[in-house]
């Protein structure tokens, strides 16, 4: 928990020092007020009351009631100032971090444990500080200063009260005890109904075209149970804290009144000539001793507040600690590395003895090594599974290799910045993603300057990936994108990925199964604008069809993520088995 708090700026803390001084001060006020009650509870008592002490005493107790109220709502400013800028800071910070990841940590955290993290959790983080802040140091000090001054009034009443609190101290750490272990399987629970239902949502049409409503229904049940159950538990658990802080408040209360009448009648039969006078120092001091004793118990209920939402603050810090000290397993260098000596290569790649898996102890792709040239179409074909798309994830190092290397211009891509080796590198996905806003901003996607409307690269862009249905639409490339480009048909969608791809004008483009969703016809138009205009670009096709790759400048085969062979169609034909099985499979001997 104290290692969040590093996130905390100076300005926080200033406001913080505010916060507690102000709460000081509230404390002071509140504590002076039972001395005015006791005073003017003695003089009626005594029967020797004056109007002036009534305005003295009166007026003094409202002039502290009114300082504290006034502290407490500039205190209340502090405190939200500071819980809204730490609840900013984290985000920031949770999702700078996360964008700094590669897919190895995205997938051990998991996307909706991630998300939560940055919601739910972060939010319990702010209710911490806004509620927490001011409990949590008005609690103790105010505890403190009315104990020291209850200490010197009676034992008796001293005693009673002490037992109420330790009564109350008990029961608290019973029952954040039992509460604790359970709020920590909430937070799990709450990744995995936010899991379910991400998946419910996101697959609902397939869901409904296997009328699998029950059987999905029936798994969000599951878990939305667990998370009930869980909360229900913790919910009845602490519902025992207000019943047993109003009986151990009504019996301070009864003790006190009691002791008070037991100590009356001690006057009355020991003393009778100053009766009156004792009884009514005694009435003040019951007064007096009551409302310090309520102070104490009171505090005590703020602090139990607080436990009712700490563990599940402590838990959620744990949480956000992890992410936010999370080494990223990629990691890049502060300066571009300078290609000594080969200035005039730009795109050229080379795998050497590459090797990689995801983890479990077996290897995707084993002993992977060839050579592109500048400006060269280089294509990848292989039966599902391959490896196809491992192989080129690992070029703008979505993952990094676990043997060999791979280079760029003759230098590893591992020396490169992140941005100048996203800069060089563009990617086309094989699914299509799009982002809420319009054409335009998904097509000029990442550009850093201000691209004007009329600006011929769009035009190019669009042309290329022949997505001539924009020019169709009313508002042009200014057509609004809803969130995951579901106005959209899935062609549409990737043709928009590929302009996304070429308008970024990188050295090389690599298209990772995109003309999957595409007619033959469309395919075949948009590898001839790219033979066409992007000459001199270093193209990597990722593809299942053989009528895509066939006019390839080099063709590399995978079976089981090991080379089958390599070369252009014609070679492979007649060389490699199983390049022969795959074309044969889609087209016969004539169209070959």
């Amino acid at each position: 928990m104290v290692k969040i708090f590093r996130y905390l700026k100076k300005k926080d803390w200033v406001y913080i020092v505010l916060s507690v001084a102000l709460i000081v001060l509230q404390v002071y006020l509140e504590i002076t007020m039972p001395e005015y009650t006791a005073e003017l509870t003695a003089a009626v008592s005594a029967q020797s009351i004056q109007m002036s002490e009534i305005w003295r005493n009166g007026g003094l107790m409202l002039a502290c009631a009114a300082g504290s109220m006034i502290a407490s709502v500039i205190c209340g400013f502090f405190v939200s100032r500071v819980a809204a800028g730490f609840a900013k800071t984290l985000r920031s910070a949770l999702f700078d971090k996360i964008t700094n990841f590669g897919n190895a940590e995205i997938n051990r955290f998991s996307t909706p444990s991630l998300i939560t993290r940055t919601t739910n959790d972060v939010v319990q983080m702010q209710m911490l500080i806004a509620m927490g802040l001011q409990m949590a140091i008005r609690a103790p000090v105010m505890a403190v200063w009315a104990i020291c001054k209850i200490s010197t009034t009676n034992v008796k009443w001293t005693a009673a009260v002490a037992i109420t609190v330790a009564a109350i101290v008990v029961m608290l750490a019973l029952i954040v005890g039992l509460c604790y272990p359970k709020f920590r399987k909430i937070q799990k629970l709450t990744d995995n109904l936010n899991d379910v239902t991400r998946e419910n949502i996101g697959g609902v049409r397939v869901i409904r075209a296997y009328n699998a409503e029950a059987y999905r229904e029936s798994k969000f049940e599951e878990v939305n149970t667990a998370v009930t159950k869980n909360n229900l538990f913790t919910a009845r658990t602490m519902g025992f804290l207000m019943p047993v802080m109003t009986l151990c408040m009504s019996g301070l209360s009864l003790a006190i009144y009691w002791i008070a009448a037991v100590l009356m009648n001690d006057i009355a039969a020991t003393n009778p000539i100053e009766t009156v006078m004792q009884r009514a120092q005694l009435m003040g001091d019951m007064m007096a001793f009551s409302q310090y004793s309520l102070q104490v118990v009171g505090s005590f209920m703020m602090l139990i507040a607080i436990f009712v939402f700490l563990p599940r603050s402590l838990v959620s810090a744990k949480r956000i600690n992890e992410v936010l000290d999370a080494e990223p397993s990629i990691t890049y260098p502060d300066s571009d590395p300078v290609a000594d000596g080969k200035p005039d290569k730009h795109g050229e790649i080379e795998f050497r003895n590459v090797s990689f898996g995801y983890g479990d102890g077996k290897a995707c792709i084993e002993n992977i090594s060839f050579s592109i040239a500048s400006g060269e179409t280089f294509a990848i074909i292989g039966a599902t599974g391959s490896g196809k798309s491992t192989l080129v994830n690992l070029i703008p190092r979505f993952y990094d290799v676990d043997e060999g290397e791979i280079l760029l211009d003759g230098v590893n891509i591992k020396e490169y910045r992140r941005e100048t080796l996203n800069r060089r590198i563009s990617v086309a996905p094989q699914k299509a993603t799009l982002f809420k806003g319009e054409i335009k901003s998904n097509v000029v996607y990442g550009c850093e300057e201000e691209i004007a409307d009329d600006d011929p690269r769009i035009a190019r862009a669009l042309s290329i990936a022949q997505a001539e249905f924009v020019s169709a639409l009313e508002k042009g490339i200014h057509a609004e994108v809803s969130q995951g480009g579901t106005n959209f048909s899935g062609g549409q969608k990737q043709r928009l990925s590929i302009a996304r791809a070429v308008f970024k004008d990188s050295e090389v483009i690599i298209f990772d199964d995109t003309f999957s969703a595409l007619d033959y016809k469309t395919d075949m138009l948009v590898r001839r604008e790219i033979k066409e205009k992007l000459a001199g670009t270093t193209i990597i096709i990722v593809a299942q069809r053989i009528g895509t790759i066939r006019n390839a400048d080099k063709i590399l085969v995978l079976e089981d993520g090991k080379i089958a062979g390599l070369g252009k169609h014609d070679e492979l034909m007649r060389s490699c088995a199983v390049y022969r099985e795959i074309a044969l499979s889609q087209l016969d001997k004539e169209e070959l």
